[in-house]
């Protein structure tokens, strides 16, 4: 059985005390519950706090976004060999918010995942469709093209400890969910679209799903086959939320 993977992503939230709360509660959660893992990624200004604070625990620290480049004159970029040196585990690459609002590309973001691959950190790649290429029946199609992306770019070898988060763009931060059969669909494609390379890939890569997760429907959807834990925004941000999404999880694993 694949372990549950919880990844909270705090986004442009937070403070030192903020991160002091968040972090001690995610501890508890990931020391109590050996069966499922646990990360939390923070801004970039309080990541080596994360780290130090965590160190010792079973918790994961990651960094929510991740240069193609390891160094060089590339202002504002944040290397992923930089965030294997202060401690992190985990990248999110192709975040929704990233590719809308940057203009980051499926060739871009390939070479994120390639990098963070390559400084030994787990990359979680985002996927995921708009309201508009699901109303237009896209959403597999949208799904393939940015998933073959980083396949075509670093092989099934590359792939490595890469992570998929099926994230639909409308159910983010909107209080909507694609709902467990919907979202189930989606990631049971993935995994063939995976298997299409090789069955061994498809068979233990994790494939979480984001969008609006809250703990009252967490349990539904790990209940799904191909669903393997969660990429949590907003109620990442409420350590009660949290604890009770990771405890389904856990349950699930069970």
């Amino acid at each position: 059985m694949r372990r549950p993977l919880i990844a909270g992503n705090w986004k442009l939230n937070g403070s030192r005390v903020v991160t002091h709360e968040l972090v001690g509660s995610a501890m508890r959660l990931a020391d109590s519950h050996e069966s499922i893992e646990c990360v939390v990624c923070p801004p970039f200004p309080y990541l080596h706090q994360a780290v130090e604070q965590a160190g010792g625990s079973r918790l994961d620290i990651g960094g929510q976004d991740v240069s193609d480049q390891e160094h060089g004159a590339f202002t504002g970029e944040v290397s992923a060999v930089m965030l294997a040196d202060v401690g992190c585990s985990y990248a999110l690459v192709g975040h929704s918010e990233r590719r809308a609002r940057h203009g980051e590309s499926d060739e871009r973001i390939a070479g994120k995942f390639a990098a963070t691959v390559d400084a030994g950190i787990a990359p979680i790649l985002c996927v995921g469709e708009t309201l508009a290429e699901r109303d237009e029946g896209r959403a597999l199609e949208v799904v393939r093209r940015q998933v073959a992306a980083v396949l075509d770019h670093v092989g099934v070898a590359g792939f490595g400890a890469g992570v998929i988060a099926y994230e639909p763009v409308w159910a983010i931060g909107t209080g909507r969910s694609a709902g467990p059969d919907s979202a189930q669909e989606i990631h049971a494609a993935i995994r063939s679209i995976l298997a299409e390379s090789d069955t061994a890939l498809a068979e233990r890569t994790r494939i979480v799903y984001g969008g609006s997760v809250k703990a009252a429907s967490a349990a539904a959807l790990f209940d799904q086959t191909d669903i393997d834990g969660a990429l949590i925004g907003g109620a990442s941000l409420d350590a009660d939320e949290f604890t009770a999404i990771g405890r389904a999880a856990a349950h699930r694993s069970t």
